[in-house]
């Protein structure tokens, strides 16, 4: 019985309602909207007074048109206690026909006479009012009624619509008892609507056919007139040009008047129309459109009174032989085409214009005809102009857009605040956002956008999105759930003359993403079907377009945080570089580029920056997996080439491995690693030089401690994953201050911009010595990075140091085991003087093992090195490539047990290739760091005693 609850029946549930209490959820949403309105109206159950109309026009074309389906409906009902009425499109009662003919004299006077009228704003909730509210096939049932007279009853209406203009012109009801509700009646009712509706349009048909009728007979009657029409296909006109001549026609006949215009073709001839005024015998008065073809030399005179302007009205196109398109069998025959004299031409057969129908029809008519028109060309176009990026946002400000001025005067957009991040609505009623407010003028006082929105579930809005269907405000002074959210901010938009709304959810793939309202202000003719049609229309195509933005940005979110995750936050305390970084994601997604900074041995740095081709996802995960690589290959102290060396390896790899994936693992082969570039570089600040190597990359920029920018030259190297080819080093020096700039190719490639023009920005950026890397970081994203980039950027900016030569102690050593003790006695004295005595018995048992095993197993020349940094570094290098390696020694080895002393002493150790051969280095934690490099320790052993 169209109930929504199930523990509570409609009676109960209306008397609830009417003392005030919350029904939310026990009857259906277009019933309890209904009695909202008849509240608001003020009107009582037991107070519904109908007026009754004496003026209705009982003979026209609504009652002409129905009155053969309302007795074929009296004969099918026959015998049924069924009372059949049309009402018209006020709600005045037509018409009544009853199943049962003696069920008159039981009925009241307004259920068995015509001319009472049943709006809502009358009768509250009844099947013709609620019919009209919404404007759909509605069903009434008992208690469901306002009227208390009504509770017994049940009742089916629909609305009659004018095919032609969409236009409601009456409601067709059914009304029974509550006990012989049958679904069987929701198809019987909707054919009988759909007969008249028909019936309506041939009516709009005869009139037409009147009209050609009436101009073959003015033919007739003219000088040497046959009324036999020409033919626009006989006229040598290809199908463009017939189809520009019938668009102009059709604006010619909304002028309603006398005219001629001279319109050119693109195949290059000129046609003059001709639009006359035309009555039929019945006096249906029309235009009608003749094309005249001038003879060679001949020009058509253009009437003084032809107005220039042309409205886009449009008639009914007929067929070539004149007959109206539909037109019976039983028209005029098919002639040869005709000629007609234009004015001021001459008599004679060669210098005649031939000419030629294009189109008859009503003005008023024809308007119908140009709206379809433009609706067409409105929904064209926003196919193409909506979803033009992938911002949520600006695709929701691009349907508001497309439909000011064009269906509505003002339009917001609401959408959950899950929707703007990307994730999916749980429930898009909840946590709305005003994103659009774009209308005609920007002094309309709607709710501004970027707040948030809490609309109360009487609001046309969520009702809407309650039922995912569009709902239709034609009079906003009646709508009480609208008026009720605001009341003051509701009188402020009336009062801007803001009159009719269409609240249409924005639902894509079965999901709600938000509502779109628009506002009609300017018009002072309500929002109808068509435009809630046009409305949906938009809107559905718009909630796709939503949809996918939204789904880029919940993926676009994804990858940034994983690549975010990826990159590095903080770099390991290190003084050989003061570091300064920044990344930014390209505008259309996020790539592959990372860079990082991984502190080395003996107070070295390695600065790495890298590209991985693409964007997306598997561009960022790539990401990770080389700068991981790129980390492990350092910790063994390999030189630059080495290292691109193992990451060209692993790209090819990897990308032989995605490659190769089956079918059945859901992979295309189309997403491996198309390539990658890589920009190694390592900084020694006990030498100040710095060896770099690169794999595709752009050179790094070096800036001089005196404000010279150089761009190095080093050698290109392959791009990652090609194989084979090997990779080349240089070795620059940089003085203590010397800047050095790692990017990516984002920073300097821009389509809009030229290469070098891009170098000289970053050179001039660059340009300041001793500015610290933070400021030179922003100078180049200020100045460099383009406006609109299309691809990531990466960019570190390193400021060197030297590590003081008070820091660093030197011996070399011939292979003597009888040196070892005199080695541990002079690094004794140097730690002392560096005042490190607490570290000094461990760093003699490190330095004793390490000689002596250089010693026993090395190649002399050995040397040995202390480097007083942030740790304090013990480093034995000789001329041997061999390496020592920690094992387990057995209960009778001699030896094997010194590197493990080293290893539990030191806090790090390893071994280092060099071109002469290998160090062993171990570095012993401080408790107190070496603080800023380049700064001795103070001495007071020279201060006199007192």
């Amino acid at each position: 019985m169209g109930l929504v609850g199930v523990e509570i029946g409609p009676a109960r549930a209306r008397d609830q309602f009417l003392h005030g209490e919350s029904i939310e959820g026990t009857v259906r949403n277009s019933i309890l909207n209904s009695w909202q309105r008849s509240l608001s109206l003020g009107l009582s159950p037991d107070g519904c007074e109908l007026p009754y109309r004496r003026d209705l026009d009982l003979d026209g074309r609504l009652v002409h048109a129905a009155a053969p389906v309302l007795d074929r409906l009296q004969t099918l009902f026959e015998g049924r206690n069924m009372n059949v009425s049309l009402a018209d499109g006020q709600g005045a009662v037509l018409q009544r026909r009853f199943g049962e003919a003696s069920q008159v004299r039981h009925l009241a006077a307004i259920q068995s006479l015509p001319g009472f009228v049943f709006a809502e704003q009358f009768g509250g909730t009844n099947g013709i009012g609620l019919a009209l509210a919404e404007r759909q096939l509605i069903h009434v049932y008992g208690a469901e009624h306002f009227a208390e007279r009504s509770q017994s009853n049940a009742c089916s209406a629909i609305p009659v619509r004018d095919l032609l203009s969409g236009r409601i012109e009456g409601i067709l009801c059914f009304g029974y008892p509550i006990t012989d509700v049958d679904a069987e009646l929701n198809t019987v009712i909707r054919r009988a609507a759909g007969a008249i509706e028909r019936r309506l349009l041939e009516q709009s048909s005869s009139r037409e056919r009147a009209l050609l009728e009436a101009y073959v007979d003015a033919r007739r009657r003219t000088p040497a007139g046959d009324g036999r029409l020409g033919e626009l296909a006989e006229s040598g006109l290809d199908w463009r040009d017939q189809m520009i001549l019938k668009e102009r026609a059709a604006d010619l006949i909304s002028l309603a008047q006398r005219a001629a215009v001279e319109v050119p073709l693109p195949s290059g001839r000129r046609v003059t129309l001709l639009s006359s005024p035309v009555t039929s015998r019945t006096g249906v008065a029309g235009i009608v459109i003749e094309a005249i073809f001038p003879a060679p030399h001949q020009r058509i005179a253009v009437p003084a009174a032809a107005g220039p302007s042309v409205s886009p009205l449009a008639g009914q196109v007929l067929d070539p032989t004149g007959r109206p398109l539909g037109h019976p069998p039983d028209t005029p025959p098919r002639r040869t085409a005709t000629t007609a004299r234009a004015p001021g031409a001459a008599g004679h057969p060669a210098d005649r214009a031939a000419s030629g129908l294009v189109m008859v029809g009503e003005p008023g008519v024809g308007t119908y005809a140009v709206a379809a028109r433009r609706r067409l060309e409105l929904l064209s176009e926003a196919s193409a102009r909506i979803g033009t990026t992938l911002d949520v946002s600006r695709t929701a400000g691009e349907l508001a857009e497309m439909a000011v001025p064009r269906l509505a005067d003002f339009v917001t957009i609401d959408l959950p605040e899950a929707v703007l991040r990307g994730d999916e609505p749980t429930d898009a009623r909840t946590g709305l956002h005003r994103t659009v407010v774009h209308g005609y003028r920007e002094d309309c006082p709607f709710y501004p956008a970027g707040q948030p929105v809490e609309l109360r579930p009487t609001t046309p809005q969520l009702r809407c999105l309650a039922s995912r269907e569009p709902v239709l405000e034609p009079d906003l002074r009646t709508a009480a759930g609208w008026i009720a959210q605001d009341p003051v901010h509701a009188q402020d938009l009336l009062d801007h003359n803001v009159h009719s709304l269409i609240a249409v959810p924005l639902v894509a793939r079965g999901i709600a993403l938000g509502v779109a309202s628009f506002y009609r202000s300017r018009d002072p003719a309500p929002f109808g079907d068509d435009d809630r049609s046009l409305a949906q229309e938009l809107a559905t195509r718009a909630a796709i377009c939503i949809d996918n933005a939204r789904r880029y940005t919940r993926e676009h979110s994804m990858v940034l945080a994983l690549q975010h995750s990826l990159l590095p936050h903080s770099f390991p305390d290190q003084n050989a570089v003061e570091v300064a970084y920044r990344y930014l994601p390209a505008a259309s997604g996020v790539g592959g580029d990372w860079f990082d900074v991984i502190p080395l041995s003996s107070s070295r740095v390695a600065l790495v920056v890298g590209d991985v081709v693409g964007h997306g996802l598997h561009a960022a995960a790539t990401m990770g997996r080389l700068r991981t690589a790129a980390r492990n290959f350092a910790e063994l102290d390999l030189a630059p080439d080495e290292v691109l060396t193992c990451l060209d390896n692993l790209v090819g790899r990897l990308d032989r491995d995605e490659g190769n994936e089956e079918p059945s693992t859901g992979s295309t082969g189309t997403t491996g690693i198309i390539g990658a570039t890589c920009l190694y570089a390592v900084y020694d600040p006990t030498s100040q030089t710095c060896v770099m190597a690169r794999a595709g990359h752009p050179p790094p920029a070096l800036v001089h401690p005196n404000g010279t920018v150089a761009f190095p030259d080093l050698p290109a190297g392959p791009p990652l994953g090609l194989g084979g080819l090997p990779f080349e080093t240089a070795e620059f020096h940089l003085p203590e201050g010397s800047q050095l700039i790692l990017y990516t190719d984002g920073l300097i490639d821009d389509r809009h911009r030229d290469f070098d023009t891009a170098l000289d920005q970053l050179r001039r950026a660059l340009a300041h010595p001793n500015r610290p890397p933070e400021d030179t970081c922003e100078a180049v994203l200020r100045t460099v990075v383009p406006d609109h980039p299309t691809d990531d950027i990466a960019l570190l900016v390193a400021r060197t140091h030297a590590l003081d030569a008070h820091r660093i102690a030197t011996w070399e050593l011939p292979a003597d085991p009888a040196l070892v003790s005199g080695v541990r006695a002079a690094v004794a004295r140097q730690l002392a003087v560096w005042g490190l005595e607490e570290v000094a018995f461990s760093t003699e048992l490190l330095l004793s093992e390490l000689v002596t095993n250089a010693i026993r197993y090395g190649t002399a020349p050995i040397q040995v090195r202390l480097l007083y940094d942030r740790t304090l570094t013990c480093e034995v290098s000789d001329t041997s490539s061999t390496a020592p390696h920690l094992r387990h020694a057995a209960t009778t080895d001699e030896g094997g047990r010194g590197l493990f002393l080293v290893a539990h002493i030191a806090q790090a150790w390893g071994t280092r290739y060099t071109p002469e051969g290998k160090a062993i280095w171990a570095e012993c934690a401080l408790e107190l760091t070496g603080g800023k490099p380049g700064i001795a320790l103070p001495h007071f052993d020279d201060i006199p005693a007192i």
